[in-house]
């Protein structure tokens, strides 16, 4: 199994976790994404847009982050992914927050303080706020987003989270949320996600 990946991408990074998490074996090849390695054709055969992560497997490739969650939690993942329909549906709608909201406020901010973004900084982190309220309050009275354990939508949304102060998101009024990242980073198998100084870690 391979996953081709960049260190600083955290849709990258959610996918290697999992994998991670899963203590499945797989070979890690870094695509340059300065040198535009993702643009080439030999990784376009892979990916027609241009993206990492992707995820080979026995002849099996699969692009996109959220993608490769669902893949390797109905082949591989246990409780990962809820059978029930009211559980898989609670879990793609926070998977559907991740090329939302997540993409959009903390994500978009460090787009800005790590690689010159052009965008806005008072609206992407006003917008990471917003999220982070509401994830707050939706974790008040629990541990998890999901039900009683972790699943994909834990794994989906950590990265963008973890990595928010890099963008000038500052995490401190937002206890809960600290408290389920560090939920994430306490299970077996954990990697982190490489933390660069920028923005509030500068």
């Amino acid at each position: 199994m391979k996953l081709y990946h960049h260190p600083l991408s955290g849709n990258a990074h959610r996918a290697r976790l999992f994998l991670s998490l899963l203590a499945l074996p797989h070979e890690l090849v870094e695509v340059d994404l300065m040198a535009g390695a993702h643009k080439r054709p030999e990784f376009l055969a892979l990916n027609p847009f241009g993206q990492v992560p992707v995820l080979e497997d026995d002849g099996v490739v699969i692009p996109d982050s959220v993608a490769i969650l669902i893949y390797l939690a109905k082949k591989h993942g246990g409780n990962w992914l809820p059978d029930d329909a009211e559980g898989a549906a609670a879990v793609q709608r926070w998977l559907s927050v991740t090329t939302g909201d997540l993409a959009f406020g903390p994500a978009a901010a460090r787009l800005i303080t790590l690689f010159g973004a052009k965008l806005n900084p008072d609206e992407v982190v006003g917008r990471a706020h917003t999220l982070l309220a509401r994830l707050e309050a939706h974790l008040e009275d629990r541990d998890w987003l999901v039900g009683t354990r972790p699943t994909i939508a834990d794994v989906a949304l950590y990265s963008y989270l973890s990595s928010a102060p890099e963008g000038n998101v500052d995490l401190t009024a937002y206890r809960h949320v600290k408290a389920f990242l560090a939920r994430i980073e306490g299970l077996p198998g954990f990697v982190p996600f490489a933390r660069n100084k920028v923005g509030l870690f500068a």
